[in-house]
């Protein structure tokens, strides 16, 4: 059981960070649309997954490790996980998916508060025994 919750929270926040950092690279690649070898929509996809459900795993983590103080901000990483899961869910129903658009995706704050959320609780749960 320890091992599959703490599996679950790695993999998901894996999905994630990977996710930004393959968007990172494919707004620098001034693509006009996307095209099946591109992979974005997968990462997109594997991001938007990995959200569901998120602050639930990372309650499950936090009270495995027995992370005090740590309700109220799981309670921010459902807000921010749901507006980012919104933003996502945006760009992936569009039949283009030009780099631009990832740039923007990229720059928002919704985007880039998740982000660091999960920096910040993601060190704490590798630092508790």
């Amino acid at each position: 059981m320890t091992e599959h919750i703490e599996s679950g929270w790695a993999d998901r926040v894996e999905a994630i960070e990977a996710g930004y950092e393959f968007m990172l690279a494919y707004a620098a690649q001034g693509r006009e649309n996307d095209d099946p070898t591109s992979q974005i929509r997968q990462f997109l996809e594997g991001m938007y997954t990995a959200l569901d459900g998120l602050a639930e795993v990372g309650k499950q983590a936090a009270t495995h490790k027995n992370v005090l103080g740590s309700e109220a901000f799981l309670e921010l990483i459902a807000s921010d996980g749901k507006k980012t899961r919104a933003a996502l869910a945006l760009v992936i129903a569009q039949d283009n998916v030009s780099s631009q658009l990832i740039d923007n995706l990229n720059a928002s704050i919704h985007v880039r508060a998740l982000l660091t959320d999960l920096f910040l609780i993601d060190e704490i749960l590798k630092q508790s025994p």
